[in-house]
This record gives structure tokens, C-alpha cells and sequence, in this order.
């Protein structure tokens, strides 16, 4: 149990201001600006709107620096910041086969229609330390020689230092709509069609209502969105690892801008709000078929806020590890079990649930404490007694 704590008003308040002043860091260090984190640091932004539930990158930037760069503290403010915001309606369901990509890629083809964008990616880097970064560009704005096999050559016409400007002249403008893939196999009827619940009812809301289980797929791909991508990083390596029976193919990922459209109940058709920037991740895995259905693929889907391959990718395995009971698959490891993803994925409820430890219960340990005594004090008495009846009687014996 809790027990309220009176007093130290005083060092709480000091608390406040010792944060702001280790959040501020050396005065002699310009402050970082809410601008900068959302423009250099997106994708710590993406993140803490997946795991806030939010979009909205200007807020995302702001919970960071507010947190210090703790992505789960800046995710509790985004949460609690949500909770205060209206509800006015729900909007029109996304086509992301319509999004203005950035990034497209499939490990099951080569040539795709609208073919692989590369886009940005740290895949193919080298992991090695850029120390130029350390450096203001007006001390060094020279090239790498590694790279470029020159020096001081400045910066090519895309503004990038680090790239040689032959490759400026591949930009070329990218095909307007591009097929997903597993549309392309289910065109071949060889993917599972992806078929709404019958009259197509609305999608469930975990944030208002509570989860049952066993869960459908709309509670569990909503769960999963703003999950901890770290908890689900590790579940997803654990199917690939024999703990789900799954190593498929990354049907495609893509990253791009998607336009959200709202139908105002006074006019009746859809209004554009804007684009919000989604990662998209459709996976393929075998699947032997059944006396009811023809061998075909299945898919594992994630969808998320920003640029987070990473986090789509580990989504889409659970995605498909959770749908083991709808092909008859046993569900015997802890990714193919909602009742453990669901309630284990969320890390602000896990943050707290931990760190609820450090609260006063100094009632239960004072309680424990006597316990652990009375325990250890009626142990010794035994052992006594126990000894005291063990020692031969060494009083001697009365003469004859």
C-alpha cells in the first residue's frame, strides 16, 4: 500500500529547478531550439509520436527537449498532452498507394513498376564516426577524401558535402502512384486478400474503451503502432529466431507523404487537411494452405507515424506471429500471444508500472521488516531448544 507523504513542499520545488538546469546544460553552449531537434533530429521525433500517439512534429520536439531526449518521458507528455485535445471526427481511411514517396524497397523484386528508391537510409553507411559533423561549416567544408577523393571541393548543388556531384543528375522525378506489391501478388490470387469484418465496422478504440482478449487485428495493429519499438524490435527477432516459426520476405517498405481527408457532416464530401509523413511495411511469409484454402502468401502489416523503418518492419513480424490462430498454426511463443504483446508493448504503462517503485511503501517494507524478525528471532529460539535437547546431561552421577 501508499502512504501519503507530508512535508518537503520545499525540496520537490528545487527538484523543478534542478532539472531545468541540468536540461540547460553549460550556459556557454547555445541552447538547442525547438526548430533544430524537429529538423535534425526527426527521427527521434517520429518515435516519440508513435509511442505518444500524437502527430505533430513541433510538439515531438518540444517533448524531447522538455525531457531531456528521454523518448519515453517525451512520449508521457505527448500522451498527456492528448488527452486534452477535442474529438471531432474520425478521418477518411489513408491510400498509401497514393503516397508522394521518399523511399520505396522490396527484397522479393528487383525491378518493381515505379522502380526502388533508395531515398535517405543509413543502410548502406559504414558505421564509422563522421567527425566533420564536430566542426562548424565555416571551419570545414571540405569533402571527405575517402569519399570523394578530393578536398576542399565544398559541397555539391543537393547541399550535401558527403556526395559526389555527379550523382545529382540521378534525381529524376518519380512515378506519381506505385503498386504495393503484395497488390501485385494479389492480382495472381498468391496473397492473402485482405478483406474487411462484415459491414466493415468501425475500428476499436483502446484509447476509450477497454481491450478484451482474444483481441481482433484492429486492437492489436493499434496497440502495436504505439508500442515501445525497442519491445517489439526484440519480438520480432524472436520469431525470425525459431521462437515463431517465421523468416519471410520484405514485401516492400515505403516512406512518404499521404494526404488525410475529413468529410465535415455539413458538406458532405471530403476536405484535404494535409499530409502526414507514414512508414510503410507489408511483409511476406509462406503459408502451406488448408483443405479450404490454396497455398498462398500471407502478409504481416505495420504502419507508422514518420520515418521508422524499423519500427514498421518489427510491427509487420508481430503482425503476422498474432495471426497464427487464424491459420491453425499453434501459438505456443510469447510474439503469437496477444495477451502478452498487448499488454507488455506499451512503455509509458511499463515505465510506470516500474518506476512506481521508487513511490513511498514504507508501510508494506516496515511490515515486511517485522515479519522477516519475528521470522528470524522464533527460527533462533527453535534452534536453541533444539540444542539444548541435543547435549548430554553432564551433571554427575550421585555415589553409591
Amino acid at each position: 500500500m501508499y502512504v501519503a507523504v507530508k512535508g518537503g513542499e520545499a525540496a520537490i520545488l528545487a527538484t523543478h529547478d534542478l532539472v531545468a538546469e541540468a536540461r540547460r546544460g553549460d550556459p556557454a553552449v547555445p541552447e538547442i531550439s525547438v526548430a533544430q531537434i524537429r529538423e535534425q533530429q526527426a527521427l527521434a521525433c517520429a518515435r516519440v509520436m508513435n509511442e505518444g500517439s500524437l502527430y505533430d512534429q513541433d510538439l515531438a520536439a518540444l517533448a524531447l527537449k522538455q525531457s531531456q531526449g528521454d523518448v519515453i518521458e517525451a512520449a508521457f507528455l505527448m500522451r498527456a498532452y492528448r488527452t486534452t485535445l477535442p474529438r471531432f471526427g474520425s478521418s477518411e481511411p489513408l491510400d498509401t498507394a497514393a503516397m508522394a514517396i521518399r523511399r520505396r524497397v522490396s527484397a522479393t523484386y528487383k525491378d518493381l513498376p515505379g522502380g526502388q528508391v533508395l531515398g535517405p537510409t543509413y543502410d548502406y553507411t559504414h558505421r564509422l564516426f563522421d567527425f566533420a559533423l564536430m566542426d562548424s561549416p565555416a571551419e570545414m567544408a571540405g569533402l571527405d577524401r575517402a569519399i570523394s577523393g578530393r578536398e576542399g571541393a565544398g559541397a555539391s548543388v543537393s547541399g550535401d558535402a558527403r556526395v559526389k556531384p555527379e550523382h545529382d543528375g540521378l534525381k529524376a522525378p518519380l512515378d506519381a502512384r506505385m503498386p504495393r506489391v503484395p497488390d501485385i501478388l494479389g492480382a495472381e490470387g498468391l496473397m492473402e486478400a485482405e478483406v474487411p469484418p462484415e459491414g466493415d465496422p468501425r475500428p476499436f478504440d483502446l484509447t476509450r474503451d477497454p481491450v478484451s482478449f482474444p483481441a481482433d487485428r484492429d486492437v492489436r495493429l493499434q496497440s502495436m503502432a504505439r508500442g515501445d519499438e525497442g519491445f517489439l524490435l526484440g519480438l520480432g527477432y524472436s520469431v525470425q529466431r525459431g521462437f515463431g516459426g517465421s523468416h519471410p520476405f520484405v514485401g516492400e517498405v515505403r516512406v512518404g507523404e499521404v494526404a488525410v481527408e475529413f468529410v465535415p457532416e455539413e458538406l458532405g464530401f471530403a476536405v484535404d487537411l494535409g499530409d502526414v509523413t507514414l512508414t510503410e511495411c507489408q511483409m511476406v511469409n509462406q503459408f502451406q494452405g488448408s483443405k479450404e484454402v490454396p497455398p498462398q502468401f500471407t502478409r504481416g502489416y505495420g504502419l507508422v507515424f514518420g520515418h521508422s523503418e524499423r519500427k514498421a518492419m518489427s510491427m509487420s513480424l508481430v503482425d503476422r506471429a498474432l495471426k497464427a490462430r487464424d491459420f491453425g498454426e499453434a501459438a505456443n511463443y510469447p510474439a503469437q500471444q496477444d495477451e502478452f504483446v498487448l499488454y507488455h508493448a506499451d512503455n509509458v504503462e511499463a515505465a510506470g508500472f516500474v518506476e512506481h517503485l521508487k513511490l513511498p511503501h514504507y508501510v508494506d517494507f516496515q511490515g515486511e521488516l517485522e515479519l522477516i524478525r519475528r521470522i528470524r528471532r522464533e527460527r533462533e529460539e527453535r534452534l536453541a531448544r533444539e540444542q539444548e535437547a541435543k547435549e548430554p546431561d553432564t551433571m554427575p552421577e550421585a555415589a553409591e
